[in-house]
């Protein structure tokens, strides 16, 4: 790395944006001297720059090892300390280093009650949320960070009630055991029901245990973290006041059956509900999952609740859960039943749509919009393939004509505001770009390769960090679809970089392939393909 410039007392961010865009054109375009200073920083990348690269190059031009390293310097020097070092922070933790965060807690100590705006428990609930369900040691591994949380607990983290839920809806059992260990955890009935210990529940069921609500809720948190005689003892007082429970569970399966039910059932949903009504939307789930239609259909028959008004989000859950495995037939199935779902205004939120562009089963789009509108944006009419609609989110000079971006997916109507979020905050601002990306996505996914090579020639980035869970690239999120290969084929074709690494692991697509996947085949047909396009054929 050899810096050639200074950055100014007040950088623009956008200057710097531009300056990458000025070289990778004018490499493009043959300019002597633009080739010569992507040579002095990047000596063995591939010309023409991709944008991530050109970024790369003005970054070490002022001196940074990287982009983010810059941006963060120009967020410093504007003047926004406490957000660029809470920045700073979330991407130490992420990639796991202790010391540097000591020291960055060391030079911001405000950064132990710094809450974003979110309020998702500041640094220590991004330390110990979890991405997914992190109810084994090495899922708890991927996605939590015990050490950074534990450096921030002994440096005085605030802790707050979400970050401690949040150690239960994880099933995080190593992350529970440190907060016990550290004094951290309340002494109720439901986090002593998580912690398995059976005296102590013994003993705060005879100061509290009349409670139904109470009761319930620590017997889901019990069976989440597989205590089994925790899970009983609460169960047997649960009954007792609840006789019903009790004659609906022997009226229909046993008691350990029971249990073995809620090990992944939402404790909030079981609060409200209850573990008998829980239990039936599990047997629902689960007829799903394991394609038994018979099940799915009979239980719905003696369960005439399930297609009520009350039930109208869980039937737009069940309509999601099917989508996203491709079962067409319990959709039909549940829609044959008239559910409210079908007479709702407006219609309750649901990602079912976007599941059917985002994994390739848009043969499922007619049945989802006899609830839910296609929404009328320029990433929907990509993944459907409509090219007439989708020039007509473009200027005559071929310039984005999007109106209000608040319009386009991820913030199309009936999208949830949750899904909003989350997008926004590991993504980046929702923006022009982002939507031309998306769409990009949308259309090579569904193999609408007209359209995408449309969105290519109007803006849209081959290397964008697009993918449906995490940012990686779009090649990576192709490994998790079934016979995926003319989409590969076409990002490959057109110049993808298949060196683009995920957020997470630090992993290409073919090492997704290879140990996300068990897929060794297709690990060896992206590496093949990168072989044969470097040597240029």
């Amino acid at each position: 790395m050899t810096a050639s410039k200074s950055l100014p007392a007040r950088p623009s961010l956008e200057s710097l944006r531009k300056q990458a865009k000025r070289l990778a054109r004018d490499i493009a375009a043959g300019d002597a001297g633009a080739i010569a200073r992507a040579r002095m920083q990047l000596p063995d990348v591939d010309l023409p720059l991709t944008q991530r690269n050109a970024q790369l190059v003005i970054a070490r031009e002022y001196g940074y090892p990287g982009w983010q390293d810059l941006t963060a310097e120009v967020s410093k020097r504007l003047g926004k300390d406490l957000e660029w070092a809470a920045a700073e922070a979330r991407r130490i933790i992420h990639d796991n280093h202790v010391e540097r965060l000591k020291q960055l807690l060391a030079e911001y100590p405000a950064l132990l009650s710094w809450q974003a705006d979110d309020d998702h428990g500041g640094l220590l609930g991004f330390a110990t949320g979890a991405y997914g369900d992190a109810g084994d040691p090495q899922r708890e591994e991927w996605f939590t960070r015990a050490a950074c949380a534990e450096l921030l607990i002994d440096a005085g983290a605030v802790v707050t009630p979400y970050v401690l839920n949040g150690l239960l809806d994880s099933r995080a059992r190593g992350l529970l055991q440190l907060f016990q260990r550290k004094g951290l955890l309340p002494h109720t009935l439901r986090f002593l029901a998580a912690l398995g210990d059976l005296d102590a529940v013994r003993t705060a069921l005879d100061d509290n245990g009349n409670d139904l609500a109470i009761v319930n809720d620590a017997f889901v948190c019990a069976c989440r973290f597989e205590h089994e005689a925790v899970a009983s003892l609460l169960l047997d007082r649960s009954i007792a006041l609840d006789p019903k429970l009790g004659t609906h569970i022997d009226g229909s399966t046993d008691r350990a059956s029971f249990i073995a039910c809620f090990k992944k059932s939402d404790v909030a949903k079981a609060a409200a509900l209850g573990p008998w009504k829980v239990f039936v939307m599990e047997q629902v789930t689960r007829a799903i999952h394991e394609r038994d239609l018979p099940a799915f259909v009979s239980t719905l028959q003696r369960e005439p609740w399930l297609l009520g008004d009350a039930c109208v989000k869980f039937q737009a859950e069940i309509i999601e859960r099917a989508t996203l495995k491709n079962r067409e037939e319990f959709i039909t199935a549940l829609l044959d039943f008239d559910p409210a779902i079908l007479r709702r205004e407006p219609p309750p939120q649901s990602q079912a749509i976007e599941f059917a562009l985002t994994y390739a089963k848009t043969h499922l789009i007619p049945l989802l919009t006899r609830i839910w509108p296609l929404p009328d944006d320029l990433p929907h009419a990509a993944g459907m393939g409509d090219l007439s609609r989708v020039k007509r989110w473009f200027d005559a000079s071929g310039a984005p004509a999007l109106g209000d971006i608040e319009n386009h997916y991820p913030s199309s109507p009936y999208m949830p505001k949750g899904r909003v979020e989350e997008y926004a905050g590991q993504w980046g601002a929702h923006g022009v770009q982002r939507i031309l990306d998306t769409a990009l996505a949308f259309s090579v996914i569904n193999r609408h390769f007209d359209v995408a090579d449309f969105l290519l020639e109007h803006g849209a980035d081959i290397n964008t960090n697009w993918n449906s869970h995490e940012p990686a690239s779009i090649l990576h999120h192709l490994v998790m679809l079934p016979n995926p290969y003319e989409s590969m084929r076409f990002l490959i074709d057109r110049g993808i970089d298949m060196t683009i690494k995920d957020y997470r692991w630090g992993s290409n697509a073919a090492s997704w392939a290879r140990a996300g996947y068990n897929d060794e085949k297709m690990a060896q047909w992206l590496e093949e393909a990168e072989r044969q396009r470097k040597q240029g054929r």
